[in-house]
C-alpha cells in the first residue's frame, strides 16, 4: 500500500481514527449544519448483518465483515466522488484496507483507486468517552491499535494527517471546518 496517487477528490473529506473517539458525533454536527456526510460502513454492514441473522460481523468473521465493509466503502465513495460540495466520510476505503492487510488478505488498489482529500482528520484514542455497544464489542486496546495503525497507513499514501483536538463536538466542527478553510493552520494541541 505505498503507492500514492497524484489525484485527489478535494471535496471528499475522512474523518477517521480511534473507534469510541467522537467521529459519529462529529459528523452528526456537521450533518446538523448542512453538511453531507455518509455514515461509517462498518456500523452499517453490523446493522445489516444482525437484522439478517448474518456472519459478517467482526466478532464472528472479521475477514467476510472488512471484505463487505470495503465494497461499501467503495461504492459510498463511488457515489460521491463527484459531488460540487464538501462530503464527510465516517473512515475511508483506507480503513478496511488497512484492516484487511493486517489480517493478511490482500485487497487490491481500491486504496490507490480512491483518493481522498489530501487532509485526513484522525480522532484519537480518548478513553474518557470510549463505550462499547452492540456494534462495537471490541475493547479499548483493539481500538487504540487500530489507531495506531491508521496513524502510519495514511502518511505511506500520501495524505496529511491532521488529530483532531478532544473538546466538545461543535468546537470539533468548528476547528475541522476552519482547518479546511486555512490548510495552513497549525493544528491546536
Amino acid at each position: 500500500m505505498d503507492h500514492v496517487s497524484t489525484f485527489d477528490h478535494h471535496h471528499c473529506v475522512v474523518i477517521s481514527g480511534c473507534s469510541g473517539s467522537g467521529k459519529s458525533t462529529l459528523l452528526e454536527v456537521l450533518a446538523r449544519r448542512g453538511h453531507a456526510v455518509v455514515p461509517e460502513a462498518g456500523r452499517r454492514v453490523v446493522q445489516q448483518e444482525l437484522a439478517a441473522g448474518g456472519k459478517a460481523l467482526p466478532w464472528v468473521d472479521l475477514g467476510m465483515f472488512l471484505q463487505q465493509v470495503l465494497a461499501l466503502a467503495v461504492d459510498d465513495f463511488m457515489a460521491h466522488r463527484y459531488a460540487p460540495h464538501l462530503v464527510f466520510f465516517d473512515r475511508s476505503v483506507v480503513d478496511a484496507v488497512t484492516g484487511l492487510e493486517h489480517l493478511g488478505i490482500a485487497a487490491g488498489m481500491a486504496a490507490v483507486d480512491c483518493r481522498y482529500h489530501a487532509t485526513v482528520f484522525l480522532s484519537p484514542p480518548w478513553p474518557e468517552i470510549y463505550v462499547a455497544d452492540a456494534e462495537r464489542r471490541h475493547d479499548f486496546a483493539a481500538a487504540k491499535a487500530e489507531y495506531e495503525r491508521l496513524c502510519a497507513v495514511y502518511p505511506r499514501l500520501g495524505y496529511r494527517v491532521v488529530t483532531l483536538p478532544q473538546c466538545d463536538a461543535g468546537a470539533r466542527a468548528d476547528w475541522l471546518l476552519e482547518v479546511l478553510a486555512n490548510p495552513t493552520l497549525r493544528p491546536m494541541r
